[in-house]
């Protein structure tokens, strides 16, 4: 072949190439242009435990601006909480290990989108000030109220601290009660011990209950935003899900930066007293963080003993569970702070 014939067929060559190239700017475009990107339609349901979640994040005016709509719902436990996520009431809801994996196994539509991690301080078994109880051995033979159902973080550090103390649980009466039933109870002197979390521990200790023993040690300290199926199949409300959990991790980093006046914010929203929010938040506020392998991993290892207990009746995949490409976290360092 000719000099001019290899020069002729390079110009056409190229000539093809710039085409191609425009050809593909073109469809790119147009696939960018027909992408889901109005989410002025999109609402978002988010459901709530105690009003944790949503206090933080209207603390941190971590919602303003948002090109979406979004609802509360509240709720006093994880239980109610995944009936209506699974009822398809609300979107995404907060949760600690247990709970996710008791709505997991009742056949709840969820996944994992994210994670908190604690040092399960914030999970105690109480008993009143001027009991007789002082170990856990001593809770052979009494009434122990858990709340708030079968399959809560606070059964589950029931188990481990009777297994660690070497008392058989079938020593040991066991009753589930909802927190804020529990809690008008146990301050009126009606139970012996308390397996309970979070906000209604802080009251409790308030009032003057003594921790027995804390989760610290015990727990996974994972505590989990989930999403529905339905949600997350939406490509307009899963759009709007990833940006509101950013959004989340950045209140929850505004939480950790101002702890005094997150608890004066906290108390004043629930209509609490300030040492009771003060109680609470000096557990600590954790940072919103993607999930990783030692998360899945340990909360297998939580599922794989309550169905060793009969409590749940089979196994879950953990790791099917998750959705890990949603959420994201690259203006926060995973390094947790010491404490």
């Amino acid at each position: 072949m000719s000099r001019r014939v290899w020069k002729s067929a390079g110009v056409l060559l190229a000539g093809a190439a710039l085409l191609l190239s425009g050809c593909g700017e073109t469809l790119e475009s147009k696939s960018a242009a027909t992408a889901p990107s109005d989410l002025s339609g999109v609402t978002l349901v988010l459901g709530d435990q105690a009003k944790g979640l949503r206090t933080v994040v209207e603390a941190a005016n971590a919602l303003e601006g948002i090109d979406y709509k979004v609802e509360w719902a509240n709720f006093q436990g994880a239980a109610p909480l995944f009936e209506a996520l699974r009822a398809g009431a609300v979107d995404l809801g907060p949760a600690g290990d247990t709970p996710v994996l008791a709505a997991a196994t009742g056949g709840t539509p969820l996944r994992i989108v994210a994670v908190r991690r604690s040092q399960s301080r914030s999970i105690a078994i109480l008993v009143p000030a001027d009991s007789p109880i002082r170990s856990v051995a001593d809770l052979k033979g009494r009434n122990v109220v858990v709340s708030s159902a079968r399959g809560s973080i606070s059964q589950y550090l029931l188990i481990r601290a009777l297994a660690n103390a070497g008392v058989d649980e079938q020593d040991v009466n066991v009753g589930f009660v909802l927190p804020t039933d529990a809690l008008a109870a146990f301050n009126a002197g009606k139970i012996e011990a308390w397996a309970t979390f979070g906000i209604y521990q802080a009251f409790a200790e308030q009032q003057g209950a003594r921790v027995l023993i804390s989760g610290e040690g015990i727990n996974s300290g994972l505590t989990f935003i989930t999403a529905s199926d339905e949600v997350l199949g939406d490509p307009l409300k899963r759009k709007a899900l990833g940006d509101v959990l950013q959004r989340f991790a950045k209140a929850f980093e505004w939480a950790r930066q101002n702890p005094d006046e997150y608890a004066r914010v906290f108390a004043r929203v629930n209509d609490i007293p300030l040492d009771v929010s003060q109680r609470l938040r000096s557990w600590g506020d954790e940072s919103l963080l993607q999930v990783e392998p030692r998360d899945v991993q340990a909360l297998q290892q939580v599922d794989d003993l309550f169905v060793e207990k009969k409590i749940f009746p089979h196994r879950v995949d953990v790791e099917k569970l998750t959705d890990t490409a949603l959420f994201s976290t690259p203006f926060l360092t995973q390094t947790q702070p010491t404490r």
